[in-house]
Protein backbone atom coordinates (compact mmCIF):
# COMPACT_ATOMS: atom_id res chain seq x y z
CA UNK A 1 0.00 0.00 0.00
CA UNK A 2 1.46 3.02 -1.30
CA UNK A 3 2.78 5.95 1.55
CA UNK A 4 0.59 9.36 1.13
CA UNK A 5 2.91 12.46 1.87
CA UNK A 6 1.21 15.95 1.68
CA UNK A 7 3.61 18.70 0.92
CA UNK A 8 2.62 21.32 2.87
CA UNK A 9 3.33 25.40 4.56
CA UNK A 10 0.74 28.10 4.37
CA UNK A 11 3.66 30.56 3.34
CA UNK A 12 3.80 30.65 -0.12
CA UNK A 13 7.60 30.81 -2.56
CA UNK A 14 9.18 27.96 -0.06
CA UNK A 15 9.81 25.27 -2.73
CA UNK A 16 6.93 23.24 -2.11
CA UNK A 17 6.10 22.80 -5.74
CA UNK A 18 9.70 22.12 -6.34
CA UNK A 19 10.28 19.39 -4.29
CA UNK A 20 7.40 17.93 -4.88
CA UNK A 21 8.67 17.32 -8.83
CA UNK A 22 12.20 17.19 -7.94
CA UNK A 23 11.73 14.47 -5.14
CA UNK A 24 9.16 12.77 -7.56
CA UNK A 25 11.78 12.08 -9.69
CA UNK A 26 14.26 11.03 -7.51
CA UNK A 27 12.64 8.13 -5.96
CA UNK A 28 11.47 7.15 -9.10
CA UNK A 29 14.52 6.75 -10.29
CA UNK A 30 15.13 4.83 -6.89
CA UNK A 31 12.96 1.97 -8.69
CA UNK A 32 9.77 3.06 -6.81
CA UNK A 33 6.30 3.87 -8.56
CA UNK A 34 5.10 7.32 -7.83
CA UNK A 35 2.05 9.25 -8.57
CA UNK A 36 2.42 13.12 -7.58
CA UNK A 37 -0.98 15.22 -7.42
CA UNK A 38 -1.14 18.82 -8.06
CA UNK A 39 -4.13 20.18 -5.67
CA UNK A 40 -2.64 23.81 -6.56
CA UNK A 41 -4.82 26.36 -8.17
CA UNK A 42 -1.85 27.74 -10.19
CA UNK A 43 -1.07 24.14 -12.10
CA UNK A 44 2.42 24.67 -11.92
CA UNK A 45 3.39 21.00 -10.62
CA UNK A 46 0.98 20.09 -13.75
CA UNK A 47 3.80 22.46 -16.02
CA UNK A 48 7.08 21.60 -14.05
CA UNK A 49 6.20 18.15 -15.32
CA UNK A 50 5.99 18.72 -18.82
CA UNK A 51 1.97 18.97 -18.71
CA UNK A 52 -0.46 21.40 -20.27
CA UNK A 53 -3.00 22.15 -17.16
CA UNK A 54 -5.36 24.25 -19.92
CA UNK A 55 -6.11 21.20 -22.43
CA UNK A 56 -6.23 18.39 -19.62
CA UNK A 57 -9.72 16.58 -19.47
CA UNK A 58 -9.28 16.42 -16.24
CA UNK A 59 -7.35 17.11 -12.57
CA UNK A 60 -7.81 17.02 -9.47
CA UNK A 61 -11.30 19.06 -9.24
CA UNK A 62 -12.91 16.45 -11.09
CA UNK A 63 -12.02 14.18 -8.51
CA UNK A 64 -13.11 16.42 -5.52
CA UNK A 65 -16.47 16.72 -6.71
CA UNK A 66 -16.59 12.83 -7.97
CA UNK A 67 -17.30 13.59 -11.05
CA UNK A 68 -14.81 11.11 -12.76
CA UNK A 69 -12.88 7.45 -11.57
CA UNK A 70 -10.11 9.05 -10.11
CA UNK A 71 -7.86 6.73 -12.23
CA UNK A 72 -9.49 9.04 -15.25
CA UNK A 73 -7.39 12.03 -14.01
CA UNK A 74 -3.93 10.11 -13.94
CA UNK A 75 -1.38 11.61 -17.18
CA UNK A 76 1.32 8.94 -17.46
CA UNK A 77 4.94 10.58 -17.85
CA UNK A 78 6.43 7.91 -18.74
CA UNK A 79 9.78 10.25 -19.98
CA UNK A 80 9.91 11.17 -16.19
CA UNK A 81 9.52 7.98 -15.18
CA UNK A 82 6.38 8.62 -12.97
CA UNK A 83 2.87 9.28 -13.12
CA UNK A 84 0.81 12.95 -12.51
CA UNK A 85 -2.22 13.82 -11.71
CA UNK A 86 -2.59 17.50 -12.60
CA UNK A 87 -4.29 20.65 -11.18
CA UNK A 88 -5.48 24.45 -12.10
CA UNK A 89 -7.64 27.36 -11.71
CA UNK A 90 -10.96 25.17 -12.18
CA UNK A 91 -9.62 24.05 -7.89
CA UNK A 92 -10.77 27.39 -6.84
CA UNK A 93 -14.10 27.10 -7.41
CA UNK A 94 -13.16 23.65 -4.92
CA UNK A 95 -13.11 25.52 -2.17
CA UNK A 96 -16.35 27.49 -2.30
CA UNK A 97 -18.26 23.74 -4.00
CA UNK A 98 -16.99 21.39 -1.34
CA UNK A 99 -18.50 23.74 1.39
CA UNK A 100 -21.79 22.42 0.99
CA UNK A 101 -20.77 18.58 0.07
CA UNK A 102 -21.19 15.51 2.08
CA UNK A 103 -17.75 14.24 3.32
CA UNK A 104 -16.42 17.29 2.00
CA UNK A 105 -12.75 16.97 3.69
CA UNK A 106 -12.52 13.44 2.95
CA UNK A 107 -13.11 14.01 -1.06
CA UNK A 108 -9.19 13.19 -1.98
CA UNK A 109 -8.76 10.68 0.76
CA UNK A 110 -12.05 8.82 -1.61
CA UNK A 111 -10.10 9.24 -4.50
CA UNK A 112 -7.01 8.43 -3.91
CA UNK A 113 -8.33 4.80 -2.02
CA UNK A 114 -8.32 2.85 -5.32
CA UNK A 115 -4.68 4.59 -6.46
CA UNK A 116 -2.70 3.14 -2.81
CA UNK A 117 -1.71 -0.32 -3.87
CA UNK A 118 -0.87 0.82 -7.36
CA UNK A 119 2.54 3.35 -6.18
CA UNK A 120 4.77 3.05 -3.59
CA UNK A 121 4.55 7.09 -2.65
CA UNK A 122 1.78 9.46 -3.46
CA UNK A 123 3.02 12.74 -3.06
CA UNK A 124 0.24 15.98 -3.01
CA UNK A 125 1.64 19.08 -3.45
CA UNK A 126 -0.71 21.74 -1.47
CA UNK A 127 -1.66 25.39 -2.31
CA UNK A 128 -0.02 28.24 0.34
CA UNK A 129 -2.85 28.44 2.33
CA UNK A 130 -4.58 26.34 5.22
CA UNK A 131 -8.15 26.37 3.26
CA UNK A 132 -10.46 23.45 2.31
CA UNK A 133 -7.61 21.92 -0.30
CA UNK A 134 -5.24 21.54 2.01
CA UNK A 135 -7.28 20.02 4.71
CA UNK A 136 -8.37 17.35 2.18
CA UNK A 137 -4.43 16.48 1.60
CA UNK A 138 -3.69 16.09 5.36
CA UNK A 139 -7.20 14.00 6.23
CA UNK A 140 -5.77 11.44 3.15
CA UNK A 141 -2.13 11.74 3.68
CA UNK A 142 -0.23 9.47 6.07
CA UNK A 143 2.04 12.17 6.87
CA UNK A 144 3.46 16.15 6.06
CA UNK A 145 6.23 16.92 4.60
CA UNK A 146 7.27 21.03 5.34
CA UNK A 147 9.58 23.10 2.67
CA UNK A 148 10.77 25.75 4.35
CA UNK A 149 13.48 28.85 4.17
CA UNK A 150 15.25 29.07 7.35
CA UNK A 151 13.88 32.82 8.08
CA UNK A 152 11.75 34.04 10.78
CA UNK A 153 8.89 34.34 8.90
CA UNK A 154 8.69 30.55 8.60
CA UNK A 155 9.42 29.67 11.84
CA UNK A 156 6.03 31.62 13.01
CA UNK A 157 4.08 30.00 9.76
CA UNK A 158 5.11 26.52 10.95
CA UNK A 159 3.80 27.23 13.95
CA UNK A 160 0.27 27.93 12.48
CA UNK A 161 0.69 24.71 10.78
CA UNK A 162 1.91 22.45 13.37
CA UNK A 163 -1.54 23.50 15.13
CA UNK A 164 -3.67 22.55 12.18
CA UNK A 165 -1.81 19.30 11.43
CA UNK A 166 -2.43 18.11 15.38
CA UNK A 167 -6.14 19.54 15.12
CA UNK A 168 -6.44 17.23 11.87
CA UNK A 169 -4.47 14.51 14.09
CA UNK A 170 -7.11 15.05 17.37
CA UNK A 171 -10.74 14.89 15.21
CA UNK A 172 -9.85 13.12 11.73
CA UNK A 173 -6.88 11.44 10.76
CA UNK A 174 -5.49 10.17 14.23
CA UNK A 175 -2.40 8.53 12.16
CA UNK A 176 -1.08 11.74 10.45
CA UNK A 177 2.47 12.53 12.09
CA UNK A 178 4.99 14.71 10.23
CA UNK A 179 7.62 13.15 7.72
CA UNK A 180 10.35 15.68 7.93
CA UNK A 181 11.24 19.33 7.91
CA UNK A 182 12.77 20.14 4.68
CA UNK A 183 15.48 23.72 4.98
CA UNK A 184 15.15 24.85 1.41
CA UNK A 185 17.07 28.20 -0.38
CA UNK A 186 19.41 26.84 1.91
CA UNK A 187 21.96 29.32 2.40
CA UNK A 188 25.34 28.39 4.30
CA UNK A 189 26.89 31.71 4.45
CA UNK A 190 24.05 33.12 6.19
CA UNK A 191 24.27 33.94 10.05
CA UNK A 192 20.41 33.86 9.92
CA UNK A 193 20.23 30.45 8.44
CA UNK A 194 22.11 28.68 10.75
CA UNK A 195 20.26 30.39 13.65
CA UNK A 196 17.05 29.52 12.23
CA UNK A 197 18.77 25.76 11.38
CA UNK A 198 19.60 25.76 14.96
CA UNK A 199 16.40 26.46 16.52
CA UNK A 200 14.68 24.01 13.91
CA UNK A 201 17.01 21.07 15.19
CA UNK A 202 16.34 22.24 18.89
CA UNK A 203 12.53 21.80 18.59
CA UNK A 204 12.47 18.94 16.23
CA UNK A 205 15.28 17.07 16.62
CA UNK A 206 15.65 14.11 13.71
CA UNK A 207 12.37 15.39 11.89
CA UNK A 208 14.33 17.96 10.17
CA UNK A 209 15.97 16.40 7.23
CA UNK A 210 19.92 16.44 7.11
CA UNK A 211 19.76 17.20 3.59
CA UNK A 212 19.19 20.91 2.91
CA UNK A 213 18.17 22.00 -0.51
CA UNK A 214 20.71 25.06 -1.93
CA UNK A 215 19.69 27.73 -3.94
CA UNK A 216 20.39 26.53 -7.52
CA UNK A 217 19.88 28.22 -10.74
CA UNK A 218 19.27 24.93 -12.91
CA UNK A 219 16.50 24.05 -10.35
CA UNK A 220 14.89 27.38 -11.38
CA UNK A 221 15.35 26.49 -15.07
CA UNK A 222 14.36 23.07 -14.92
CA UNK A 223 10.14 23.77 -14.97
CA UNK A 224 10.24 26.09 -18.11
CA UNK A 225 11.60 23.39 -19.81
CA UNK A 226 8.75 20.56 -18.62
CA UNK A 227 10.95 18.48 -17.03
CA UNK A 228 12.65 17.66 -13.19
CA UNK A 229 16.32 19.22 -12.75
CA UNK A 230 17.21 15.49 -12.43
CA UNK A 231 16.38 15.25 -16.30
CA UNK A 232 17.42 18.65 -16.86
CA UNK A 233 21.02 19.04 -15.72
CA UNK A 234 21.79 15.70 -13.09
CA UNK A 235 24.88 16.98 -12.14
CA UNK A 236 23.77 19.96 -10.46
CA UNK A 237 23.65 20.54 -6.63
CA UNK A 238 20.33 20.94 -7.08
CA UNK A 239 19.57 17.59 -8.52
CA UNK A 240 22.32 15.76 -6.07
CA UNK A 241 20.39 17.28 -3.37
CA UNK A 242 16.99 15.88 -4.12
CA UNK A 243 18.75 12.21 -4.96
CA UNK A 244 19.83 12.63 -1.42
CA UNK A 245 16.98 13.91 0.21
CA UNK A 246 15.11 10.49 -1.58
CA UNK A 247 17.72 8.32 0.04
CA UNK A 248 17.71 9.55 3.21
CA UNK A 249 13.03 9.06 3.13
CA UNK A 250 13.80 5.51 1.95
CA UNK A 251 16.59 4.48 4.76
CA UNK A 252 14.18 5.55 7.19
CA UNK A 253 11.34 4.35 5.70
CA UNK A 254 13.13 0.73 5.96
CA UNK A 255 14.21 1.58 9.23
CA UNK A 256 10.70 1.82 10.82
CA UNK A 257 9.34 -1.12 8.99
CA UNK A 258 12.43 -3.16 9.98
CA UNK A 259 11.82 -1.78 13.99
Amino acid sequence: MGKVIALANQKGGVGKTTTTVNLAAALAAAKRKILVVDLDPQGNTAIACGVDKVSVPYTSFDILMKEILPTEAIIRQESLGFDVIPGNSDLTAAEIRLLNEDRRERRLDDGLVLMKPHYDFILIDCPPSLNMLTLNALVAADSVLVPMQCEYYSLEGLTDLMGTINNVQSTINPGLHIEGILRTMYDERSRLTKDVSEQLIKYFGDKVYRTCIPRNIRLAEAPSHGVPVLMYDKSSRGAIAYITLAGEILRKQNKNQNS
